[in-house]
């Protein structure tokens, strides 16, 4: 978090929460919700989580990649345009 602004108690969530629903909308800025001191929530506004939810996917998608690569499963650029032609083929003949 960048600024004490964006850490709130719940009780401000709880007697503001139209205010702070525009708030986070408006400006784009996630807000850490505390319980009894300790960070408990997170609001955002549904477009950062929507970029996080895909950047997550592609750090997932990555993690899968290299854990492939150490366990040797790969295959030559050469293998992998022979096999994309035979499905093209195979599509374009069913098709």
């Amino acid at each position: 978090m960048q600024h004490k602004r964006d850490i709130r108690p719940i009780t401000y969530l709880k007697n503001n929460t139209a205010d702070l629903i525009r708030e986070v909308s408006d400006n784009g800025r996630t807000v850490l919700i505390t319980q009894n001191g300790e960070a408990k929530a997170v609001v955002m506004d549904v477009e950062v989580y929507d970029r996080w939810k895909a950047a997550m996917a592609m750090l997932k998608i990555l993690a899968q990649s290299e854990a492939e690569f150490e366990a040797g499963k790969v295959v030559s650029q050469k293998e992998t345009f022979a096999r994309a032609e035979a499905a093209i083929r195979r599509i374009e003949k069913d098709g």
